[in-house]
C-alpha cells in the first residue's frame, strides 16, 4: 500500500511540474500587458516610488504604460498616469533619464483633467526597449514642486515583443 501511494504522490507532483512549464511564457516582469477591444494593446507597470498626494495624507506609484494600435498613426505612444493633475493644459516639460544616463527634456501632452501625460510616436519605445531604469520628472505647476517617477523595466523587451505580435506591427 506504501509503495502504491508514494507512485500516486510522484505522479501528482510529475502532472503539477509539468503543468506549470506547459503555462511558462516570457517574462514580463511587473508589467501588465492588456487588448481593448479596439485592437489597441497595452503594457502597464507601476513606479518603484511614491508621490504624497496634495493633502499629504497618502501616496501613490505613478502608472507607465506604453500603446500599440493596430491602424492609425502614431501606432506607439506612452503615458503616465497621475493622481494629482498638474497644472499645466496642453503640454508639459517631462525630464527623462534612462539608464542613470543624462537628462533629456521632451514635450508630453497633458491629457483630460490633467492627470495623463502622453508622448506619441515609437521613439520614446525606441529608448526602452533595452533599458533597465526609467526616471521621469516634471512640475505640477509654478508654485507646486516636482513629480518624479522612478520605474524598474525588467521584462520589458518582453512585454513590447508580446504587444508587437498582437499589433501585427513590427518592433519600435
Amino acid at each position: 500500500m506504501a509503495f502504491k501511494m508514494k507512485g500516486v504522490v510522484v505522479a501528482a507532483a510529475l502532472l503539477l511540474a509539468t503543468a506549470r512549464v506547459a503555462q511558462a511564457g516570457p517574462d514580463l516582469g511587473n508589467w501588465r500587458v492588456d487588448a481593448a477591444g479596439d485592437g489597441q494593446v497595452t503594457a502597464s507597470l507601476y513606479a518603484t516610488n511614491k508621490l504624497i498626494t496634495g493633502g499629504g495624507a497618502l501616496g501613490y506609484s505613478p502608472v507607465l504604460t506604453l500603446a500599440c494600435r493596430p491602424d492609425g498613426e502614431p501606432r506607439w505612444s506612452e503615458w503616465l498616469q497621475l493622481n494629482d493633475a498638474v497644472s499645466a493644459s496642453r503640454k508639459i516639460t517631462m525630464s527623462v533619464m534612462v539608464d542613470g544616463g543624462s537628462k533629456i527634456d521632451e514635450s508630453w501632452s497633458v491629457g483630460p483633467r490633467g492627470k495623463l501625460l502622453v508622448r506619441e510616436g515609437d521613439d520614446g519605445i525606441k529608448r526602452l526597449v533595452s533599458a533597465n531604469r526609467l526616471l521621469l520628472s516634471w512640475r505640477f505647476g509654478l508654485l507646486s514642486g516636482r513629480g518624479e517617477a522612478d520605474f524598474e523595466l525588467a521584462g520589458l523587451s518582453e512585454a513590447i515583443g508580446q504587444m508587437a505580435s498582437s499589433c501585427k506591427t513590427d518592433l519600435p
